[in-house]
């Protein structure tokens, strides 16, 4: 018999995994946070070239990501390199912070 497998869902929405194990305040918070940078002009704006580079190469859904380079073009690359920062991991990236 099999076993019924309970899935977790997240304090903000219904779909969403709490892989975090955030509490439903800091979800919360979290959420407006990450809003509040993906509405960001350069965001949008990076998003809109991905959207339209991908049209016009065919690569829609490819299961790749379109990695922005420090000279402003783009390259196509796995989504576990360019979001895993290329094996270097997240954690140290200055997100737009000042040194």
């Amino acid at each position: 018999m099999l076993k019924k497998v309970k899935r977790k869902v997240g304090p903000h929405t219904g779909t969403k995994l709490n892989v975090q194990n955030l509490t439903p305040t800091a979800a919360r918070m979290k959420a407006i946070r990450d809003k509040r940078m993906a509405m960001r002009k350069d965001r949008k704006d990076k998003k809109a070239q991905n959207q339209r580079e991908d049209r016009r190469d065919g690569t829609v859904g490819d299961g790749k990501d379109r990695h922005h380079k420090s000279d402003g073009s783009t390259e196509i690359v796995s989504i576990k390199n360019n979001r895993g920062n290329f094996g270097k991991g997240t954690k140290n990236e200055q997100h737009g912070k000042k040194i």
